[in-house]
């Protein structure tokens, strides 16, 4: 168990439980799991160490450490820039997402994200090289109103897709269903990571 401000988190072969205690703000975080592959150019890659030094996942740990950090100053330019040009997510744009992300900004404070990689995929696609990243994770944030720390999403071993624009790598979108059951005016935050 390791304890990360108010915030505890068990993490053991890609289960994670994370209980959020008052209204307390956590350390954010975005890791690459002990037991994650990464698959690059036909050749699988293990060992947490390894891996940490592998200039892909190097990129990829930067995208998101970049992101979070725009998450936690509410900066939504610079959160923006995480999201590719090309960005869509069962139909939601990057304007949709900004969109979103204001809302969010809006009516919750001290927000942040974990991000617990599993599995990282290097894919060459229509002559440019994606990211297929698995990932277990949360955002959380304190509610403005009642000023309770909640959680606003997670997922379990959601695939994340990014491109790589710039010279960075920027976020696609996920893999997984829409949900049925939210009307279009209330986005789910989980597209946003």
């Amino acid at each position: 168990m390791r304890r990360y401000g108010k915030v505890n988190v068990r993490i053991g072969l890609g289960l994670v439980l994370c209980s959020v205690l008052g209204v307390g703000v956590a350390v954010a975080k975005v890791q690459v799991l002990p037991e994650t592959t990464l698959l690059v150019e036909g050749k699988k890659l293990t060992g947490q160490k390894r891996l940490l030094g592998h200039p892909v996942v190097k990129e990829l740990l930067a995208s998101f450490e970049r992101a979070e950090t725009a998450l936690r100053k509410e900066d939504m330019d610079a959160l923006m820039k995480f999201y590719a040009s090309t960005y869509d997510y069962h139909g939601l744009k990057e304007t949709d997402v900004r969109r979103v992300w204001s809302e969010v900004f809006e009516h919750y404070k001290a927000l942040e994200s974990l991000h617990l990689f599993s599995d990282i995929k290097v894919v060459p696609v229509n002559n440019e090289l994606r990211l297929e990243v698995t990932c277990t994770g949360g955002l959380y944030g304190t509610d403005e109103r009642t000023e309770n720390r909640i959680t606003l999403d997670s997922w379990f071993r959601e695939i994340h897709y990014l491109v790589k624009e710039d010279g960075v790598w920027r976020f696609l979108g996920n893999a997984g269903e829409v949900p049925t059951g939210a009307p279009f005016a209330s986005a789910p935050h989980h597209p946003l990571f």
